[in-house]
């Protein structure tokens, strides 16, 4: 029986979905053929949180036995909001986050983005969580990592030299610590 990987894309247009097409491809090659890596097209939804609570519970609807869960930047945020924000009904073998933001101030589009203060707390217990970030990130500054590593002291973090946003389209570390679950 081959294991689930859901992948959540970053941004929400076609263009997010096409450049994340490429991270999706590295972790499946990578990972071989007992992982099947699910990749769904989330659109923007007219919502606070551009639907994305709500695309991810139904995209874990849809999946059997225990679920890896990897997202990329605004999908690596919004899968830290949907764990500790709603009731998990599936088994989560593990949480990747890669190149995630963290969305503070006022302005009225991120209200919906935003953690909970106590996010942390709210997450499945004993969910082992890793955390990527390239120092070279041109999208998403990589002291917002910083914040990651104080609130998840369990995550094992991989600050990264280089790579860019897009981690150079190579999933092959992210593979490899699924790979050691």
């Amino acid at each position: 029986m081959k294991k689930h990987v859901l992948f959540i894309q970053g941004g929400g247009g076609e263009e997010d979905y096409t450049a994340d097409a490429k991270l999706v491809a590295s972790l499946q090659e990578v990972l071989g053929e007992t992982y099947l890596v699910h990749y769904p097209f989330l659109p923007e939804e007219p919502e606070p949180d551009f639907g994305r609570k709500k695309q991810i519970d139904r995209e874990i609807s849809l999946l059997n036995g225990p679920i890896i869960l990897v997202g990329h930047s605004l999908g690596a945020s919004m899968l830290l909001k949907y764990l500790s924000e709603s009731q998990i009904r599936k088994k989560i073998a593990g949480l990747f986050v890669i190149s995630t933001p963290f969305w503070s101030g006022d302005e009225d589009w991120k209200q919906g983005l935003k953690l909970n203060q106590d996010f942390a707390d709210k997450l499945p217990k004993n969910l082992p969580v890793f955390l990527y970030h390239s120092q070279d990130d041109e999208v998403v500054p990589f002291d917002n990592l910083e914040f990651y590593t104080q609130n998840l002291p369990q995550a094992i973090v991989r600050k990264l030299l280089k790579g860019g946003h897009q981690l150079n389209n190579d999933l092959s570390i992210v593979a490899k610590d699924i790979l050691s679950l």
